[in-house]
């Protein structure tokens, strides 16, 4: 797998990883969970969508950007973090996020404005139109816009996760850690399709179960399938690991919080002191629950921690405990 894809340094690697000894004795359910803490990729306190903009920022700046414009949902990670790189990177940002301005004013929300983004707000779920019309804007005024899909989720963009999958190899074999399993969040498949061309690469023959916080396992699989072999051609990978998405964990829909996700994210917090996040690590931690208490998982599970902290700022009502 070719290793000279350009970036630009957006985070200090690797991230940790780490046994949750006490999270373990809690769950009773005979595994012995470790985790990767993309939550602590350090700027614009930390997530996974760093991974992928640090070559997404490279190649905008090799096309001669001068701004960057994407969307999300209103408590967007990736559009959080996504004005931090414009910011680090010296480019301008424009967000494009669903719904209303007056919703969850908190959270990503503030640091979008924070880290200089200019938000445009769709008023409906469908941010496309919008976000074209910004695109055309912007270069009707004679600026050079980079267009990033949501989630950051191309080619170029899953490089970073096929490329962390080496990083967290390397860290297993140091420590003596061989995973049986690894569960993490997935939503518009970069990360899962980066994960399935390095484990692909990596010859690992375990499990990655990627807990869906908003499609069908259907839809995502459509996303996920072509995105990862366009990646594996991308990077020149020879071999790439199965899709596997579990859909059972949706509750009351993209950004609702129920029990699940609320015993979450006390569990892990009140036993490791780490948070998880309402929305993404939060519902893919309660898919951990269920699958280990249920026995689909064995042995030593890893779970990604793909960040997202900040969007618990908004959820104080639903979590006050």
């Amino acid at each position: 797998m070719r290793s000279d894809l350009p970036s630009f340094p957006l985070s200090l690697l690797p991230t940790p990883l780490h046994p949750l000894p006490r999270f373990s004795a809690w769950l009773d359910a005979g595994v012995e969970v470790w985790a990767k803490r993309d939550d602590l990729t350090t700027l614009a306190l930390g997530g996974n969508k760093l991974r992928k903009l640090s070559f997404l920022i490279a190649a905008a700046l090799a096309e001669g950007a001068t701004d960057l414009v994407t969307t999300g949902a209103i408590q967007s990670n990736h559009c959080r973090q996504t004005a931090a790189a414009a910011a680090k990177a010296g480019l301008g940002c424009h967000v494009v996020l669903r719904g209303q301005p007056d919703d969850r004013p908190g959270g990503n929300v503030l640091l979008d404005r924070l880290f200089g983004a200019q938000i445009h707000w769709a008023g409906s779920p469908d941010t496309q139109p919008l976000m074209a019309r910004v695109l055309t804007d912007l270069d009707r005024q004679g600026r050079q816009p980079y267009g990033i899909p949501l989630g950051g989720s191309t080619p170029v963009g899953a490089a970073g996760y096929a490329y962390a999958w080496m990083e967290m190899a390397q860290q297993a074999e140091t420590l003596g850690a061989a995973f049986d399993a690894v569960v993490f969040a997935t939503s518009s498949g970069g990360t899962q399709a980066g994960l399935a061309v390095g484990a692909g690469e990596n010859g690992w023959e375990g499990e990655i179960h990627g807990i869906s916080v908003d499609h069908s396992a259907g839809r995502l699989e459509t996303l996920a399938g072509p995105l990862t072999e366009a990646t594996a051609e991308l990077l020149e990978a020879r071999r790439t690991h199965p899709i596997v998405v579990h859909d059972s964990y949706l509750g009351g829909g993209y950004g609702v919080v129920g029990e699940p996700e609320r015993e979450a994210i006390l569990a892990l917090a009140r036993s490791e002191g780490i948070l998880v996040d309402p929305v993404y690590t939060g519902r893919a931690l309660a898919g951990l629950f269920d699958l280990a208490r249920r026995g689909f998982l064995k042995g030593r599970v890893l779970f990604w921690h793909t960040g997202g902290t900040p969007a618990l700022f908004a959820y104080e009502a639903e979590l006050a405990a």
